[in-house]
């Protein structure tokens, strides 16, 4: 684990002053970092514990009220993985997007109330990235809203970018809410050849930019891939790293959010009917 140990270092490195000029003259160098999300949680039980089985730190987005998201977002938390609502939005291509669903149609109101209930669902949740939304994250007075209504709690953002013309992370930006972009989408295709190539690719981000996001999906494809291919990173020395992690190591290791700054997300049982 030379690899994670690095990465553990150079974070300490940034947190505490260095003991002496060697040390400030000679930092701990940080390797490139990936963080991988897996969209669409809770349907599928299978692939999703071995996901939560991987030693490797990647990060669970979870569909609000799916059959299996309570017991694998609990199964996940104990297991220390990083927790996320896949918030599902509206698509440019009317697909259905089943319970939590946020629509165009919607008041803010009925926005803030369908999203609050989505975080409230999900245990552990962190962070939210949309579930499709190539219609909704283009709109400025959605994205106001949604980002209104989270900018009350201890979330990050993702702008997964289903569409290059999203607006999501921007607005998220403007209310200083924490926030990435997608880099890479790993299994559009579901074949081993091409989960490999968009790998390789977010792998090639991470050395040029430092770090990188990439979002994948709990197809068995994937999973197999994710299974095999994680634990030669270290000795190829890419570091794996949560969500969270990544932003620190982007924005000099600062904390999220002040300590009482953000409201506190009240677990609830689900408000809507389960979504199969």
């Amino acid at each position: 684990m030379k690899v994670a140990t690095m990465l553990l270092a150079a974070i300490l490195a940034v947190a505490a002053p260095a003991s002496s000029a060697q040390e400030r003259n000679n930092p701990q160098p940080v390797p490139p970092t990936i963080a991988i999300i897996i969209d669409d949680m809770g349907h599928n039980l299978t692939e999703g514990r071995r996901l939560i089985g991987l030693e490797q730190p990647i990060t669970l987005a979870f569909l609000p009220y799916r059959r299996h998201t309570t017991e694998l977002a609990e199964h996940a938390h104990r297991r220390q993985k990083e927790i996320m609502l896949h918030a599902p939005m509206a698509n440019t291509r009317n697909i259905g997007l089943g319970a939590g669903g946020l629509n165009s149609g919607m008041d803010k109101n009925s926005m803030a109330t369908t999203l609050r209930r989505a975080l409230q669902s999900i245990p552990h949740v962190r962070g939210v990235n949309n579930h499709m939304g190539s219609l909704l994250t283009q709109q400025l007075d959605a994205m106001d809203w949604v980002m209104s209504e989270l900018d009350h709690y201890p979330v990050y953002f993702v702008d997964s970018r289903t569409i290059a013309s999203s607006i999501a992370g921007e607005v998220a930006a403007a209310y200083r809410i924490p926030t990435l972009t997608r880099d890479v989408f790993l299994d559009h295709e579901q074949t081993e050849e091409y989960v490999d190539k968009q790998f390789r690719l977010l792998i090639r981000r991470a050395k040029e930019n430092g770090s990188a996001v990439g979002i994948g999906h709990p197809h068995k494809v994937t999973v197999d891939y994710l299974e095999k291919r994680l634990p030669e990173l270290d000795e190829e020395g890419i570091a794996i790293a949560t969500v969270s992690a990544v932003w620190a190591m982007r924005n000099g290791n600062r904390p999220m959010f002040a300590e009482g700054e953000k409201r506190a997300i009240r677990p609830a049982l689900a408000k809507q009917s389960r979504s199969d």
